[in-house]
């Protein structure tokens, strides 16, 4: 019998300072993952996080342990520093200054922790010019630039709440602390982790990027990504939604052959000069009928489609009951199961 694993992150101890947002959900992916965080949080809650998140359990606490700590009494500060002292790193999600007004900033922690590291959660980042505005999830993908890439032509783009921005920086700085903790153990020197949701949501753009310096991308010329017929999201019959991407031409001649397409050239699958006129085409037949439909016809083919599904729907999807990717709890919330997943290697 293959020997259980442990989890990766087993032996990594984080204080997080709870905020609201990207650095809760940065400290629950490392617990999620096997870290031992203690989350400090303000006595009476975060008014915020409650709004968010409804009254009841918060999701982002679970896996941690979370102690009521008033960060502005001295007593308080020290029981902060305890912790802090003997601990691998921390999470704070507080604008540029505020930490160490309250003598709790990178050099205080220093002082009784040299190897720690110091995870900065922010939307602007520790300096320039906007470093001390307000901000959310939105503002910062707008100021990428990736914001307007989600947009058909003439169309105002729209993004899913809290997913590009704000898990995307979670996720980053979750991948900066481990990174910097492991540098730490063979130093024995901490360091800060500037986690900046606008410098994440840039990165993550990289694929963009090399795409549009091809020019086939937030430029004048036709897009695969925004004009292609084979590369959409398409409105069916009953009001339910699917998606096509087949950018290869292997996948593409699957797509027009279940499709009953057989007088389309599968080779002039870039020639722009078609597509209009095929884009009409495919949204008259998804149209025809339902979703349902299309699922029993295209799902699990090399057609790449994939039905556009709720979070309830995404739940119960047979895909992911058998990853197991969803939990539903007594009640009736859905969250996620903690990825990536690790597997024995023999």
């Amino acid at each position: 019998m293959t020997p259980a694993l442990a989890a990766p992150l087993h032996s990594l101890h984080i204080i997080e300072f709870e905020g609201l947002g990207p650095g809760p959900l940065a400290a629950w992916m490392l617990a999620g993952l096997g870290a031992r965080v203690t989350t400090l949080a303000r006595p009476g809650g975060n008014p915020m996080a409650q709004q968010l998140g409804g009254p009841g359990e918060n999701l982002l606490h679970r896996g941690k342990t979370v102690l009521e700590v008033d960060l502005k009494s001295p007593a308080g500060r020290a029981q902060a520093l305890a912790l802090i002292a003997q601990a691998d790193a921390l999470i704070e999600g507080n604008r540029p200054g505020v930490m160490e007004r309250l003598a709790l900033g990178p050099a205080d922690c220093a002082a009784v922790n040299p190897r720690l590291v110091y995870g900065r959660m922010t939307g602007w980042g520790q300096t320039g010019p906007l470093a001390q505005a307000a901000g959310h999830d939105l503002n910062y993908v707008a100021l990428s630039g990736l914001l307007s890439l989600g947009a058909h032509r003439g169309e105002r783009p729209i993004v899913p709440p809290t997913v590009l921005g704000d898990a995307g920086g979670a996720l980053a700085l979750a991948f900066g602390i481990v990174s910097a903790a492991l540098e730490a153990r063979r130093s024995g020197v901490g360091r800060v982790v500037d986690a900046a949701i606008v410098d994440v949501v840039a990165m993550l753009g990289t694929l963009a990027h090399w795409i549009r310096g091809s020019g086939q991308l937030d430029g004048p010329a036709p897009s695969p990504f925004h004009d292609s017929p084979f590369y959409d999201v398409y409105r069916c019959a009953d009001g339910g939604h699917l998606t096509i991407g087949a950018l290869e031409p292997p996948f593409y001649a699957e797509l027009l052959r279940r499709l009953g397409f057989d007088d389309v050239d599968t080779a002039s699958q870039y020639d722009r000069a078609t597509w209009p006129a095929l884009k009409t085409r495919f949204t008259a037949l998804f149209a025809s009928q339902p979703r349902d439909h299309w699922v029993a016809l295209l799902e699990g083919s090399d057609a790449c489609f994939a039905p556009v599904l709720g979070i309830a729907e995404a739940a119960q999807h047979p895909h992911n009951r058998a990853r197991g990717t969803f939990t539903v709890d007594a009640a009736g919330r859905i969250s996620a199961a903690f990825a990536p997943r690790f597997l024995p290697l023999g």
